[in-house]
């Protein structure tokens, strides 16, 4: 019995300890928020929207340099474009599906007349163009490198 009374003694002091923190926790709860990068404000607004149509290339060149410099990865979000500087951000979208996709450009081309875009493989998946090999995107510039002008 005395055991049995020193234990149930030793659980209320364990728990008379937690009372503190567990009514701080609830007293608290309420004023606490979500982080700032769960609640976006607002949305990217391109810099330049236009309508082109676009072609993807793959093996081929897989591990070929681009005109960047950097090898061709046909498994990274990159394009190809005649004249946006390198490390421009262009959101593609699939004006037939919705499907769409950010790339960076890191090439350049098409050397197609009529083509505005090539990108690489996982892109043209990502945006259901595999099959068709050529698609009207909407290309909505997004984002320049650090100190690059936008020309028209």
């Amino acid at each position: 019995m005395l055991l049995k009374i020193h234990t149930m003694r030793k659980t209320l002091i364990v728990l008379l300890g937690f009372l503190p923190c567990f009514l701080l926790f609830v007293a608290l709860a309420p004023t606490l928020e979500a982080p700032l990068v769960a609640k976006p404000t607002q949305t990217v607004r391109p810099l330049k929207v236009w309508f082109g149509q676009a072609s993807w290339y793959g093996p081929t060149f897989e591990g070929r340099a681009t005109a960047s410099g950097e090898l061709y990865d046909m498994t990274a979000p990159t394009a190809a474009h005649a004249s946006l500087p390198f490390g421009s951000m262009v959101r593609l979208i699939n004006t037939r599906t919705g499907r769409s996709a950010v790339v960076r450009i890191n090439d350049r081309g098409p050397f197609v007349k009529g083509r505005d875009m090539d990108v690489s493989y996982q892109v043209a998946e990502r945006l259901g163009i595999i099959n068709r090999g050529v698609a009207r995107l909407r290309m909505e510039l997004l984002q320049l490198p650090h100190g690059a002008q936008l020309t028209q």
